[in-house]
C-alpha cells in the first residue's frame, strides 16, 4: 500500500472505478448546468490508418508506437473487378481497424495501466494483468460508468501568453492555482474533469521529430494539487499528461511520478492526446473556463486503455 494520501479502500476493497465513484447522479445533473449555449466541440485527434495517404506524417503520435492499421475487406474496387452484389444490386463497404491507443490516438488510460511493486490501484494483484488483458481494473469498468462531468480547462499556454509551451516547461501547482483564481470559479471541484492545454499538438506541424522528443506537461506537485481536490479525471493535449524528457520518460522518481500519483495512488483516470485548440478559443471568447465534459471509452474487456472521442458542450 502506498504512503498516504491515497484512495485505496475509500470505496471498498473491491473498488475498480476509483474517482469515477465521485460522479454520483447528483453531480452528473449539476454538471449539465455547465452547458449554457449548446455548442459542441470534439476533443479528439483524427484516427488515420498507416497506409491512408499521408497518415504517418499527418497525425501526431509518439515514436516507436504502432500506428493504426485500417483495412478494407470489401470496397468499390471489388465490385468494379466483378464481385457480385450481396443481393438485388445491393453493395456494401466493410473495414477493420487495428489500434494501439497509447501514444497514437486520443485515449483514456485504465487504472491497470501503470503501477509499482506487486499491486495495482486499491491493492488488486498486478499478476492479474496477463497476456490476454487485465483481470482487474480494465477499461470496461470506466466504460460501464462513463464520464459525464463538469469540465474545467486550464489553458497554460494562454496563461503564459504563448501559442504553445516549450518542451522543458512544467505546469506546477502554483500556476494551476493562479489560473483557477483568474477564472473566478473557485478552481476544480470534487468530481470535475480537469483538462490541461499546453498547445503541444501544434509542435507536430512544425517538426514531428520535435513533437516526439521531450514535451511539456504537469509537474509532480500539480498532480498532488489535483488529487487533493478530488477531481474525477485529468486530461491533457500532450502524450502523457506529465512532462517528459528527451528519452520519453518522466524526470521524477517513483514518489513523484504523476501517473503513479494519479492512476495508482488515487484511482484518477487519465486521458491523453486531446485536441483542445478549438475549445480553448471558444472559451476565451466567452471569458469562461467550464463546460460539460463527456467521454465514453469502449467496453474493451481487460483493456489498459481505450480510444475516446471526448466532447465539450458549452
Amino acid at each position: 500500500m502506498p504512503e498516504p494520501p491515497h484512495n485505496w479502500g475509500r470505496w471498498g476493497d473491491g473498488d475498480q472505478l476509483g474517482t469515477l465513484n465521485l460522479l454520483t447522479p447528483e453531480r452528473v445533473l449539476a454538471a449539465l448546468s455547465a452547458a449554457r449555449t449548446g455548442r459542441v466541440f470534439s476533443l479528439a485527434l483524427p484516427i488515420k490508418g498507416a497506409t491512408s495517404g499521408t497518415a504517418p506524417s499527418g497525425v501526431p503520435h509518439m515514436a516507436g508506437r504502432p500506428l493504426p492499421q485500417h483495412f478494407m475487406s470489401v470496397d468499390g474496387g471489388d465490385y468494379a473487378a466483378g464481385v457480385r452484389p450481396i443481393g438485388a444490386g445491393l453493395k456494401t463497404a466493410d473495414d477493420a481497424l487495428v489500434l494501439s491507443p497509447h501514444g497514437t490516438t486520443t485515449h483514456m488510460d485504465a487504472l491497470c495501466h501503470m503501477w509499482t511493486g506487486d499491486a495495482l490501484y486499491n491493492g488488486h494483484p498486478a499478476g492479474r494483468v496477463r497476456s490476454y488483458g487485465a483481470g482487474r481494473l480494465g477499461i470496461e469498468h470506466a466504460a460501464g460508468r462513463g464520464v459525464v462531468a463538469r469540465g474545467v480547462l486550464f489553458d497554460a499556454a494562454r496563461h503564459r501568453g504563448v501559442e504553445r509551451l516549450e518542451a522543458g516547461d512544467r505546469v506546477g501547482a502554483e500556476e494551476l492555482a493562479e489560473m483557477a483564481d483568474a477564472a473566478g470559479a473557485g478552481g476544480p471541484r470534487a468530481g470535475d474533469a480537469v483538462l490541461l492545454r499546453t498547445g503541444w499538438p501544434l509542435a507536430w506541424a512544425e517538426d514531428p521529430a520535435h513533437y516526439q522528443g521531450a514535451q511539456p506537461g504537469l509537474g509532480a506537485d500539480a498532480g498532488r494539487w489535483l488529487a487533493a481536490r478530488d477531481v474525477a479525471l485529468v486530461a491533457a493535449d500532450n502524450t502523457a499528461v506529465q512532462g517528459l524528457n528527451a528519452d520519453g520518460r518522466s524526470d521524477e522518481d517513483l514518489g513523484d511520478d504523476l501517473h503513479l500519483t494519479l492512476l495508482w495512488r488515487h484511482g484518477i483516470h487519465l486521458a491523453e492526446m486531446l485536441w483542445l485548440e478549438d475549445l480553448a478559443a471558444a472559451l476565451a471568447a466567452e471569458d469562461r473556463s467550464d463546460f460539460l465534459f463527456i467521454a465514453l471509452p469502449l467496453p474493451l474487456h481487460g483493456g489498459t486503455a481505450s480510444p475516446v472521442n471526448p466532447v465539450a458542450v458549452l
